[in-house]
């Protein structure tokens, strides 16, 4: 991903080795991370039992909101793969309770490893 797909808002791969430090307070026992996407500086990260959303708040980001979606409340998602006008590609999660669906956009073919992701924990 490259730095100005980040600035239009586009979410790209980020270094799970990296962010494990940071989250190793916040899994449950045996629980692990498989892969996790940058988005300017906020997180999607995607563990073996659910996703967590991490918006970093304020001027520094040190304080942040750690937002969890456990695979088994989605209840559905779809992925728009991106066109010759829309360049990027969108993925949407509807969770159970909620009304309006979480959608975050990837470059062209970025939604791919997602799509892959939710099938395998959702379906």
């Amino acid at each position: 991903m490259g730095l100005f797909s980040t600035l239009l808002g586009h979410a790209g791969e980020a270094d799970v080795e990296a962010i494990e430090a940071e989250f190793q307070s916040l899994l449950g026992p045996s629980e692990n991370i498989e892969k996790a996407f940058k988005l300017v500086r906020d997180l999607i990260v995607f563990t073996d039992r659910r996703i967590v959303l991490v918006d970093k708040q304020g001027v520094t980001g040190k304080k942040r909101e750690y937002l969890t979606l456990p695979y088994k409340q989605i209840t559905m998602f779809s992925v728009e793969t991106a066109g010759r006008a829309d360049l990027d590609s969108d993925v949407k999660v509807w969770v159970r309770g909620a009304t309006d669906p979480f959608v975050w956009k990837f470059p062209a073919g970025g939604e791919n490893e997602v799509a892959r992701l939710l099938a395998t924990h959702v379906l």
